[in-house]
């Protein structure tokens, strides 16, 4: 079922990512950093492609966004992507600063922002972004549940 309003522009760039990812043989999850509604740093998981455990969607769009601005702070910037994050991509979404951050499907077997640890709750956070879920959930939950049916 589409979403009682219009899905913005950033988190379809980021389901068209989370498709690319699919193509390739990677779990379905893509990101896109924004700053003032432009896109300037875009990513899809590339694990199994860059033999890289950190390669997670959200951690590629945020190297890409810092080398486009050229500064590990992303004050001001906005991510959207297509999957709750993990705890190593919220950490990352919390030491660069990230304002906002908007997400499609919640992921409560390895979830860290409103599911498990809930990394934006705890003391030890410094930065704490604003958090927007379950935008266009049904698209990406079907894009993973898929992805993984296919794999069995």
């Amino acid at each position: 079922m589409p979403p009682p309003f219009p899905l913005p522009d950033p988190m379809r760039r980021a389901l068209d990512l989370a498709r690319a990812a699919q193509e390739a043989g990677e779990v379905p999850i893509g990101a896109v950093v924004t700053l003032d509604g432009r896109i300037i740093g875009e990513g899809e998981n590339r694990n199994r492609r860059d033999k890289d455990p950190t390669a997670h969607a959200e951690i590629v769009a945020i190297r890409s966004a810092a080398a486009h601005i050229g500064d590990f702070r992303l004050t001001g910037c906005d991510l959207w992507v297509t999957l709750e994050p993990c705890p190593m991509c919220a950490g990352a979404i919390s030491h660069a600063r990230i304002a906002r951050l908007y997400y499609a499907a919640p992921d409560p077997k390895g979830g860290a922002i409103e599911q498990g640890p809930r990394l934006f709750n705890q003391p030890q956070c410094l930065h704490r972004p604003e958090v927007y879920g379950d935008i266009a959930a049904a698209e990406a939950s079907a894009l993973l549940r898929d992805f993984f049916v296919a794999r069995r």
